[in-house]
């Protein structure tokens, strides 16, 4: 795939052009591409000595395509080095190796390599000569291979990747080149990377003010002009325009080149209306463009209020966060844009707004996302400084390192009107210390890079939101980042007058998707004490929002408080989904995490609908738990709701009474004692019902039902569709405590993936068969690259089997 567009790669990115005028020696040539680099690499785990040398036999090697995440297809073990906090898979050492022409006719231009990201310790060689080394796992890096290029004969890319000293992360990382790879070909006059800069310094609703920065890498004496056009989301010229650069400039043999231009009666970019304009620069000699070059442009005002909060375009509004790792679940660390939207979808369905990258640059493609559908970001940078967290983590090379990363991540990111904030670390040890100042050092060296390149907001993510924390000490942060502690949100001026707040994690609650223990209400303090695990048969926590960590609270006590205030400018929950790693409360058996609103293959929780209740406008009434139990146990059921004034529950046909929110109550609550039959949950407004919900008592299993969240794919080999399993009685009651193992075949296009949500499954996410859970499981299935039609079969014993068909377009 080759594109003539910009860094960001994204189609729904604006473009801004410059016209610009210089004096040049070279001959016009076609403009930039970038190829996709993913398909056709060779893979082999282990080490092999030499394996940089283009004599290498890599004939015996596996053949993949990118992006690729080799610890996810590993067995779970308790005895893998990254521990179960780091997933419990396999790290070690891997070498990546491609063998590709260059056109003869691209002699006389320049060829980069550009890696989204490599998990970690990356060196890199092109036909045997080492360009580089890059330990960080979550940084974007490019490569000039033109010096050592065969133009017209063939060449060879090796990478090693060593992600054998564990444990290096306290979630679950990944393996390999886990993200994107293009080369990118430009002529000798062209945008240098990443080197366009668009601000918007004035804005309103009548006109805004767009700031243009261009950095043109040119050889010395070059003459050139730069054009720039802005587009609407519709594809329409707004305007264009055009500058000189000063004198000084033309003999260098980096230039930049700075313009404004004026756009009247602008579509302001907004969570619900996420407006993205485009800006391609062109650069142009003897009147021919040589090179074209697509950013991203949001039209936006926003500000933080100490007293009033967050405010968008001049409209007060919270920000409704949550904080999310970077794993796909069963498809692991291998980034994937339609996995990352089918998660960003889910969560916009429930009312969320706000997404934290934690603890690391994101994915390119994540951002783009956000742009796209309406996310306010903030891209937090890292997880520790020069303190370590894990004896392997990135406190190894901070000294070396941290100022190139942060650049890098800033130069990539910046043009994203998605991004709001930028955070320099997340619960840094450097905070702790009473008499050492590194930390205050550090902080303002980091927000000095930081401003140096850009005037969003920094903050950064403090577990200890105490004046003598040596970040907050340090004057450096715009905003005051609180982690947990929302006991204090009411007292935040009392601590810091006239500061910011920013709640950058909160809630840590902990659920089993599907599993219920009564009395439903006492809170459980799991594990009590943070550091020891907790021991228990069968590793489960209740669903019903009443179990938190030391540290955290539960989702509806968070709510409660962030709801309340007006100086509280937003919260990021910890987390939207489950991810892989971090089983807290409890240790293996357990290899992934419980603190998701929603579970590890995207089926909400029941917490979700409290949310989708408070953070939506749309009708909301969700009942749980299920209603198959012992004769005569007493039941709790909880009913969350919104735009009605009273629920009415009904069991066989009578009534079991009606509830009304009182204060702050967040939901309603019944005890009654089970018997088999029908529950039915009718809202009301004024005395008109709104919405009715039934549960009723399931049989045996019987039959599969497979739904797809899209029947109709790209066939690119890329794209994908979620297949959602669900275990039914004969009379289509789903089944909630069934665990049936699904196996599934699949034609015409191949299964990606499987999954269930069980923290505790030790099922293989690339088998062709796993147990459902509660009811429910996963089958990801990604199209070829021929279109056609893809059938998927699910069978079970003693089950109906169920097929559905997929359109590969």
């Amino acid at each position: 795939m080759l594109k003539n567009s910009a860094i960001t790669r994204n189609p729904f990115v604006i473009a801004l052009l410059a016209i610009i005028v210089f004096s040049v020696n070279a001959n016009a040539q076609n403009g930039r591409t970038i190829a996709d680099f993913d398909k056709g690499w060779k893979f082999n785990l282990g080490n092999v000595p030499s394996a940089e040398k283009i004599t290498t036999n890599d004939k015996a090697w596996r053949v993949l395509n990118l992006p690729h995440d080799w610890s996810i297809e590993g067995e779970f073990k308790k005895e893998n080095p990254a521990t179960p906090e780091g997933g419990a898979l396999p790290g070690g050492i891997g070498w990546y190796r491609k063998t590709f022409t260059v056109p003869a006719a691209s002699k006389g231009k320049l060829v980069y390599i550009d890696f989204d990201g490599v998990y970690q310790h990356s060196d890199v060689w092109i036909n045997g000569y080492h360009l580089g080394f890059r330990p960080n796992g979550y940084i974007s890096f490019r490569y000039e291979l033109t010096p050592y290029l065969n133009f017209g004969g063939s060449n060879v890319i090796a990478v090693k990747v060593n992600n054998a000293e564990q444990p290096n992360s306290r979630w679950y990382s990944g393996s390999g080149i886990y993200r994107n790879v293009w080369l990118v070909t430009t002529n000798k006059v062209a945008i240098d990377h990443w080197g366009t800069y668009v601000t918007t310094p004035k804005v309103s609703a009548d006109s805004a003010t767009i700031s243009i920065e261009v950095k043109v890498k040119k050889p010395a004496q070059a003459t050139y002009s730069i054009k720039y056009l802005v587009y609407n989301s519709s594809g329409q010229l707004v305007a264009q325009g055009g500058s000189l650069p000063s004198s000084a400039q033309v003999v260098d043999t980096m230039a930049t080149v700075k313009n404004t231009i004026k756009i009247i009666k602008p579509d302001l970019w907004s969570v619900e209306k996420p407006h993205v304009y485009k800006v391609v620069t062109q650069v142009l000699v003897d009147k021919a463009v040589v090179d074209s070059y697509t950013t991203p442009l949001g039209i936006r005002y926003f500000n933080f209020d100490a007293d009033k909060g967050f405010s968008l375009n001049g409209k007060p509004m919270k920000i409704l966060g949550v904080c999310d790792h970077h794993d796909l679940g069963s498809l692991g660390s291998a980034v994937n844009t339609r996995a990352l939207e089918r998660q960003l979808q889910i969560l916009k369905a429930m009312g969320c707004n706000g997404i934290r990258t934690s603890h690391n640059p994101p994915a390119p493609e994540l951002l783009d996302l956000c742009d796209k559908m309406g996310f306010i970001v903030m891209d937090e940078a890292f997880d520790m400084w020069k303190m370590e967290k894990t004896k392997y983590d990135y406190h190894l090379f901070w000294d070396e390192w941290h100022k190139r990363d942060l650049q890098d991540q800033l130069l990539r990111d910046r043009n994203h009107p998605s991004v709001f904030v930028w955070s320099i670390g997340n619960e840094i040890g450097e905070q702790y210390s009473k008499t050492d100042t590194a930390g205050r050092n550090i902080a303002r060296e980091l927000a000095g890079i930081v401003r140096q390149y850009d005037n969003r907001p920094i903050t950064s993510a403090n577990n200890d939101p105490s004046r003598t924390n040596n970040i907050i000490a340090s004057g450096a942060l715009d905003l005051i980042g609180y982690n947990y502690h929302e006991f204090d949100y009411a007292k935040f001026h009392e601590r810091f007058p006239g500061k910011k707040f920013i709640a950058t994690e909160t809630t840590s609650g902990l659920e089993t998707r599907g599993y219920y223990e009564m009395p439903s209400d006492s809170i459980r303090i799991w594990p009590p004490q943070w550091d020891k695990p907790l021991v228990r048969p069968g590793n489960n926590v209740s669903a019903y929002d009443n179990t938190r960590p030391p540290w955290g609270s539960t989702h509806e006590a968070t709510w409660k408080v962030m709801k309340k205030y007006d100086h509280l400018s937003g919260m990021f929950v910890w987390t939207g989904f489950d991810y892989l790693g971090e089983p807290t409360p409890f240790s293996w058996p357990s290899r992934s995490s419980y603190f998701g609103i929603i579970d590890l293959a995207g089926f909400p929780k029941d917490v979700y609908y409290m949310y989708q209740s408070e953070w939506t406008t749309k009708p909301v009434l969700h009942i749980f738990p299920h209603w198959n139990w012992e004769l005569g146990k007493m039941v709790d059921l909880w009913a969350y709701y919104n735009n009605a004034d009273e629920v009415e529950l009904y069991l066989n046909g009578k009534s079991i009474g009606i509830k009304k929110k009182t204060g702050d109550d967040l939901h309603v609550m019944w005890r009654l004692k089970f018997e088999p039959g029908t529950l039915k949950a009718v809202s009301r407004k004024n005395g008109k019902v709104v919405l009715i919900k039934e549960i009723r008592t399931a049989g045996a299993a019987a039959k599969i039902e497979l739904t797809a969240d899209r029947k109709t794919i790209a066939a690119d080999g890329k794209d994908l569709s979620f297949i959602t399993v669900k275990i039914f009685d004969k009379d289509g009651n789903l089944v909630p405590n069934t665990d049936n193992r699904i196996k599934f075949t699949v034609s015409g296009g191949t299964l990606a993936s499987v999954d269930n949500g069980d923290p505790v499954s030790h099922d293989s996410f690339r088998a062709d068969n796993i147990k459902a859970f509660h009811g429910l499981a996963l089958a990801v299935i990604r199209g070829s690259e021929t279109p056609g039609s893809i059938t998927v079969t699910a069978t079970g014993e003693g089950l109906a089997s169920d097929k559905i068909v997929l359109v590969a377009k």
